[in-house]
């Protein structure tokens, strides 16, 4: 059985969130955790993909993250789960060329609401959403 993007986007995400917290996690380690070792050493090649072009471009994602933001905000008052999240999507839109933006968008929220609450799927959407209409042009 193979992971799905979806599920390999909940791995991307807690993976980053880990690392967050923790800089020497190592990913292969994590992923048999969070998998129960199901796996063995069969890591998704998106899976790597993502976690590591997040960290890879994480300036140029987090400026475009800070352009939507309101005058009175700054990244360091984003919830982590949910600057996550951004930053998942945003790397998805701007570097993974066989997404729809739409999907990442989409899949952004559904991680807002299993990971987050209810204002952040909102504050998510309104974020990518503002991306999406600058990444179109």
């Amino acid at each position: 059985m193979e992971l799905t993007r979806h599920q390999i986007r909940e791995i991307a995400f807690q993976t980053l969130f880990a690392l967050n917290t923790n800089d020497q996690t190592d990913w292969k380690d994590f992923f048999q955790v969070l998998t129960s070792g199901k796996y063995g050493d069969d890591y998704p090649e998106y899976l790597h993909q993502l976690f590591s072009g997040v960290l890879e471009h994480k300036a140029e994602i987090d400026h475009t993250i800070e352009k939507y933001l309101a005058a009175s905000w700054s990244l360091g008052r984003i919830a982590r789960t949910d600057l996550i999240i951004l930053e998942i999507a945003i790397y998805e839109m701007v570097y993974v060329d066989d997404m729809p933006a739409k999907v990442s968008i989409n899949e952004a929220i559904e991680l807002a609401k299993k990971f987050s609450d209810d204002r952040s799927r909102k504050f998510v959407n309104g974020i990518l959403s503002h991306a999406l209409e600058e990444l179109v042009k």
